[in-house]
């Protein structure tokens, strides 16, 4: 049985969730007049400290690995006896919220992280330029890199279920590499899309499936990207690809443009 963490320690693990770290489960064990002992499980089932004792901790597991299964729980107190003796936990989960990556740091990636801001996500964008990648150009909660999108364009950056890539790159080449680096991996984004025209779009699918992609997941990526708004401006282009974003995070089946287009059935049929 390990030893119990910290209120510090427990605050930490918080923080480090929070800023896009493991996600975390806090357990506390709440007794009058005996001091606080807490266990944290992270959400690759990783446990530290303890309640003090097994079959505390073996109750307080089960609901650290309930609070870590639900995508935003609330916390909430349950109760146990052992021994004839009432205990209450006290349990709290941490994660980041989703994450919107933002590939290129042009005149719409702009207005996109500021409405990714205010929908709630941690937004990051990456552009090889350095006079595009500089963070006096967007909100103060936007997180800005300098990328490399010919040798690793995400590296320093954490893709998972919870994230939300939208490609709006300057060109076909950079288009490519971004999304070769994506559909070839492991990590599985929620929501990958890309910007472009219909030959643009055609030009980097054709690449792809060149290279060993296989179709069924070249067709996971939403392309041309966003809702059919009849978009123009920069703001206006940002708002259908945020709407479509939403959708997608509610599991809306509202109608795209990249089931309109449908380029990859249309344009690059099987052999």
């Amino acid at each position: 049985m390990s030893e119990p963490v910290t209120a510090a320690r427990a605050a930490q693990a918080a923080l480090d969730a929070a800023a896009g770290g493991s996600a975390v489960a806090i357990v506390a064990l709440v007794q009058a007049g005996a001091p606080v002992t807490r266990l944290i499980m992270r959400d690759d089932g990783v446990v530290e400290g303890s309640l003090g004792h097994a079959v505390l901790d073996e109750f307080g597991n089960r609901l650290a690995r309930e609070a870590l299964s639900k995508p935003d729980p609330e916390p909430r107190v349950e109760s146990v006896t052992v021994s004839d003796v009432p205990y209450q936990l006290y349990v709290e989960a941490h994660r980041a919220p989703d994450h919107l990556i933002i590939v290129g740091a042009g005149h719409i990636a702009v207005p996109l992280a500021h409405l990714g801001i205010l929908l709630g996500f941690r937004v990051t964008v990456l552009d090889d330029r350095e006079e595009m990648a500089t963070p006096d150009r967007f909100d103060d909660e936007t997180r800005v890199l300098r990328a490399d999108f010919a040798v690793d364009p995400f590296a320093g950056v954490r893709i998972d279920g919870r994230s939300y890539i939208a490609l709006v790159t300057r060109g076909h080449r950079w288009d490519y590499d971004c999304l070769h680096r994506i559909v070839a991996g492991d990590a599985k984004p929620r929501y990958l899309g890309m910007i472009g025209s219909r030959r643009r779009v055609r030009a980097a699918f054709h690449a792809l499936l060149e290279s060993g992609v296989p179709r069924d997941v070249l067709a996971t990526v939403r392309a041309p990207i966003g809702l059919e708004l009849n978009a123009e401006t920069p703001a206006e282009i940002a708002v259908a690809i945020a709407a479509e974003i939403v959708a997608v995070r509610r599991g809306s089946d509202i109608a795209s443009i990249s089931s309109r287009e449908r380029v990859l059935d249309r344009f690059l049929r099987e052999d």
